[in-house]
Formats: C-alpha cells, structure tokens, sequence
C-alpha cells in the first residue's frame, strides 16, 4: 500500500477517507475526509471529542486526534471513490491507552518481545433481518434444523455473494459461506492473518455487511442473541501462534496430544486459567449471556459453552482443538470488540506461557448430554454482572490489559449494566403485578 494516503487516493481514484476507530463498546467512529485534506490528518489526525463516545474521558479533556494506519487502508468495494482506514488515538502526544487498537499493539508488541507471533482468524456469524429488527428477512426460512439449507442460502445469494466478491476483490482469501444454525443467521468464512490484521478485517468486515445488507432493504445484526428459541450469533475465534518470523508455527508438534507443542498447551492454560474473567471481554454485553447460558434451541443445540473445558475435534467444548498447531476458542460473541477479543486471548495466552499454565483434563463428552457429570470445571458466568467481577478480580488478567483501560472498561460497563438492571420490563409486571 506504501505510506502515503494522498498518493493512495491518486492512484485509486478515492475522493474520500473515513477515518476510523472502535470505542471500548465496539462502536465504530468515523470522520469523512476528503482526499485534499488526508496529508494534514495523516500527519496530525482526526480531531474528536472522546467523551462523545464510549471512552472514560470528559467533556474537559482535549481533543483526541485519531492518527489514521495506512497499512489498514481498504477502498470500499462497493462505493470505491471512499477508502476506510483504522486509526490509533493520540490525546496530548501520547498514545489513548484505554483505546481497543491501542491496547491490542500494545499487547502484540509484548508477545513479539517474546518472540512469539500471533496468528487468528474469527468466524462473525450474523443475521439478516428485517430493517425493524423484529424479524428474520426471509420468511420461507422455517425449518427447524436449517443449518446449511441450500433453498435458503440461495435466497440470500444477492446479499451474501456481493459480500463475497467484496472480500475476494480485496484479497482476504474467502473460502466458504453458508446458512448457519438458525433461521435467517449466515457465515462468511476468510483467512487468517496477524492479529491485527484480523481485528482490521473484522472490525470492516461487520461495517461492510451491514451497509450491504442496507443496500439490499435489509438489516444486518451481529447481536449474540437476538430471537428467542434460536441460535446466537457466535464469533469464534481461531489461534496460532508462530515464531518471531512468522513462518515456523510453534504451537504444532505431532509428537504431542492432538498435534497441540507445550507452549501451545501453557497458551491454552492461560485461556483456560483466565476463561470466567475474559468472558467480560469476549461476551460483553447483557444480551450474550442469553447466548452461552441458553436453553437448548429449536435446531437441538445452542453452539453455545457454559463451562470452562477444552477438548479435541468436539463442539460442545468452550476450547476444541480440531488439528494440529491451532485451537478454537468458541466463547466469543457476536458483539466482542475486534480488538478487545484479540488483546484479551493474546493478553490470557502470553501469562499461560510465561507461568507455564496447565490447560488441565481434556474431556471428550458430549457437553449438552453429559455436561452435567463434569467436576471441577467452573460454570462461566450467569450474567455480565457476574464477568465484570471476575474480570475485576483476575487482578493479572487486568494488569496485562493495561490498568488505564481496565478501569476504562470496567466503569463503562458497570454503568451499562447498572441502567440494565434499572429498567423496568414487562416480565415483571407480568409476574410481580398481583403479588
């Protein structure tokens, strides 16, 4: 790409930057730039009230300058003359450490220190829906086992192939895509890359199918848990990691169980040592405990973990390791923060190598039938209360996050469940009004 945006949009015919950065609530924020002007913000960044978005700042606080990445540039496919480019926030000429992109360098920077690579890729599952929000888009899409549904997929072909030609266009490397779990719900399948690399993707990838889908008449929404009954939206996550070239992955040794290396093993400890209080971060909103402590669902299973056990080539598993030198990590949702979800595994990871963690027994039951004869392996939390507490009080887990941020998230997100939980609802007019 080079260094230069001016000379990118030159050459590409751009008319207009968005430049870009993720709050700690997962929103993304942009300011449109037009193409004369990208040097000056380039060199200086974009100028934004951080206090008007989910960051601990005050209306006091200067202005926080959102320096664009021009490694991260991607022109829209699907409106070309405007280029999308990730920011990292700077207040005062020092790095927002509470800042989601920022925290995850930070932590990526550590792990390269020693001298460990990381490679990931996510699976952001999502459904399309109708623009109320009320319904699934497709209402021939009713049966009760749809996943892979071959009618329905092709329903969705003009929405779903548009995205496709995008990420094929933009060289990700997409693979697959199909009908997913539940009724209306679909994947979308690309390779994986440096952590960073992945946040960068996901985080276009969510703006990219929602602007798409609005194109279509249609809404797209990444809500871990947005219909009762069925599956939620999970976004899976897939970790490598490799030696400081990048090009030997160290977590595969076939000598090994399951092709897993011992650092791969410690890196999995970590994941498992540190699982209740990453759930803070990797399920972070009140609606994803409606996911992973769900009932079973209309197709027979939730996708879903509620205990923290790992495994092999099992699904029912929080952690399942489906071949040599990678795991999948399937606690997280929908509504994980792209950045905060790497920072969080690689934050886990790099104290379970360090402290050489045992990732401990591996089971291979099937969860949703025999879950209940597993000892000793703690239940995930019941609600985000629950996961801010232990994430509260995971005081490594915190440190390795950065203290800044930790406290950032954890007073935002107190706050937001603390109006949650002030809300009345109809379920307790429903069952309280004639006690």
């Amino acid at each position: 790409m080079g260094n230069d945006l001016a000379a990118f949009a030159k050459e590409k015919g751009v008319k207009y930057f968005m430049i870009s950065y993720t709050d700690l609530f997962g929103g993304q924020r942009a300011k449109l730039v037009p193409s004369q002007a990208i040097a000056d913000m380039q060199r200086d960044g974009a100028g934004f009230a951080g206090f008007a978005t989910w960051l601990d700042l005050t209306p006091a606080h200067p202005d926080m300058l959102a320096v664009p990445d021009p490694d991260s540039v991607i022109q829209l496919p699907w409106k070309p003359e405007v280029a999308w480019v990730a920011a990292n926030c700077m207040m005062d000429d020092k790095s927002v450490e509470q800042s989601p992109r920022n925290t995850l360098k930070r932590l990526i920077a550590e792990a390269a220190g020693d001298g460990m690579h990381i490679k990931t890729g996510v699976e952001a599952e999502f459904f399309l829906i109708s623009p109320d929000g009320k319904t699934i888009s497709d209402e021939y899409d009713t049966a009760s086992k749809p996943c892979y549904d071959q009618q329905a997929v092709m329903r969705r072909y003009d929405v779903i192939a548009e995205i496709c030609d995008h990420m094929l266009a933009l060289g990700w490397g997409a693979y697959q895509n199909d009908h997913e779990d539940a009724n209306g719900q679909f994947e979308m399948n690309w390779a994986f890359d440096d952590a960073l690399a992945t946040a960068d993707k996901h985080s276009f990838f969510k703006f990219m199918v929602k602007s798409v889908a609005e194109k279509h008449g249609l809404r797209a929404t990444f809500m871990p848990k947005p219909f009762q009954g069925l599956t939620g939206n999970g976004c899976h996550a897939h970790i490598s990691v490799w030696d400081r070239d990048g090009k030997t992955n160290v977590f595969a040794d076939n000598a090994m169980e399951l092709g897993l290396s011992a650092k791969g093993r410690n890196f999995l400890g970590g994941i498992m040592k540190h699982a209740s209080a990453l759930a803070a971060i990797t399920n972070p909103t009140v609606n994803s405990y409606k996911r992973i402590n769900a009932p079973r669902t209309i197709s027979g299973a939730t996708w879903a973990p509620n205990t923290v056990t790992w495994t092999g080539n099992n699904r029912t598993h929080m952690v399942r390791v489906p071949g040599p030198g990678r795991f999948e990590l399937r606690l997280p949702d929908g509504a994980a923060n792209p950045y905060l979800l790497q920072a969080v595994i690689i934050a886990a990871g790099l104290d379970g190598v360090r402290s050489k963690a045992d990732p401990g027994r591996r089971y291979d039951i099937d969860m949703y039938q025999f879950g209940h004869t597993v000892e000793g392996a703690p239940k995930l939390p019941l609600n985000l209360l629950d996961a801010l507490r232990e994430f509260d009080n995971d005081k490594s887990l915190k440190a390795a996050l950065g203290e800044e941020f930790s406290s950032a998230y954890l007073k935002l997100k107190q706050q937001e469940w603390n109006s949650y939980a002030s809300h009345f609802t109809q379920w307790e007019r429903d069952h309280t009004l004639d006690i």
